[in-house]
């Protein structure tokens, strides 16, 4: 090893967080999300009259809301990996429950919008609403996967075992953030 190699080693510059098969999985999520938005967006090319009107129903309120929530959750368990790194597993316990809150806030206020939107009358029938229906559920599965990653992060926390899955957990979380940002830019503020 080389002394610039052993030196970027030694500050963790350089340093890939997480495992490389998680990152090959979120990569492998973020080209199948990537294909969902293609479609959305040819799709809007070809309706966009019928995609405006449908996409005025949507509360961009609940969007920012949801994006503050999940962001937050995101800070939270960047902290964690920090904490963690510093073997202060107690507060980075504390931390990766902090961002599960919001992850679970999140998908509260998912469902509250997704039941408005029914009620009114706003089904798949709808080409936009199937395109938003679509795009959000399986978003709301990941944050579910993630609120499951995170459940496990803090049971390996506690036991010390492998502090270095905290980083692998933590780019799942930051990918379905990542996610959101994008379907909110989409779907609530691209006109």
């Amino acid at each position: 090893m080389t002394r610039t190699e052993e030196s970027t080693t030694a500050t963790g510059r350089g340093h890939l967080p997480g495992d490389g098969h998680m990152w090959v999985m979120v990569l492998g999520d973020l080209v199948i999300f990537g294909g969902y938005f293609v479609i959305f967006m040819i799709y809007r090319a070809m309706n966009p009259d019928e995609f405006l009107r449908a996409q005025q129903h949507l509360a961009i309120n609940i969007g920012v809301l949801n994006t503050v929530i999940l962001l937050s959750s995101s800070w939270f368990v960047a902290r964690a990996v920090l904490a963690t790194r510093a073997a202060r597993y107690e507060t980075a316990i504390r931390l990766v429950r902090a961002g599960g809150a919001l992850g679970v806030a999140f998908m509260v206020v998912k469902s509250y919008e997704w039941f408005v939107k029914i009620r009114a009358g706003h089904t798949n029938s709808e080409m936009f609403f199937s395109f938003y229906y679509v795009i959000t559920g399986v978003h709301l599965i990941h944050v579910l996967i993630g609120l499951i990653v995170l459940g496990v992060l803090v049971r390996e926390l506690r036991t010390r075992r492998r502090p270095s899955l905290v980083e692998s957990g933590a780019v799942y979380w930051h990918m379905v953030d990542l996610l959101w940002v994008v379907i909110f830019g989409l779907l609530y503020v691209m006109r």
